[in-house]
């Protein structure tokens, strides 16, 4: 096998898309499409974030939602990456997207998106890097399977290739668990 160099990049697959819901000063939805960003503990979840009307929105009311991009709502989730907030006053409109106020925290959920992490900002970590608590996930019944927990045969997430800038679609499942690798104890 020949391996090719390619020096420090952002290539880690897959890699979540992410719309982050957040509130103005007048209660007003915000939207954004964000990419680089992960869970980082149980109940943690970290995005790097460069200065838009979002983070503004985050500092503010120090709350702000996650939902997963799906393949159902693709335009809409890459619209409120290339809209800016501070630009066009009628950007949810625009987007189709339709909110409701988070029980957990003052931030939106969007309804059109069947998962959602609610979260309160904890701390900014050198200027851009926005880690906050996931106070609790929220997900339409019908991404939920049998047993009531998400299932994503129910529904498909997307992910970002940040080398030909598109979207993917995830795949099947190919394995368990916990479980498969067992087979070679």
């Amino acid at each position: 096998m020949s391996r090719k160099n390619f020096g420090a990049k952002p290539f880690l697959y897959p890699q979540p898309v992410m719309i982050i819901g957040t509130y103005d000063e007048n209660g007003k939805p915000n939207a954004m499409n964000a990419a680089w960003g992960g869970i980082c503990g149980a109940n943690e979840i970290i995005i790097d974030l460069g200065n838009h009307k979002t983070t503004e929105n985050m500092k503010k009311t120090k709350a702000f939602t996650v939902s997963i991009a799906d393949a159902a709502h693709v335009i809409a989730c890459d619209y409120v990456g290339v809209e800016s907030g501070s630009k066009v006053d009628d950007k949810m409109e625009k987007s189709g997207f339709t909110t409701v106020k988070s029980e957990f925290v003052n931030a939106p959920v969007i309804n059109e998106l069947p998962l959602t992490l609610e979260c309160e900002l904890k701390e900014i970590i050198n200027g851009s890097l926005y880690l906050g608590e996931i106070k609790n996930v929220s997900a339409d019944e019908s991404i939920l399977g049998d047993d009531g927990e998400v299932d994503l045969s129910q529904f498909t997430p997307i992910t970002y290739d940040p080398i030909h800038h598109g979207y993917y679609a995830l795949g099947e499942k190919v394995g368990d668990a916990f479980k498969d690798g067992l087979q070679l104890r």
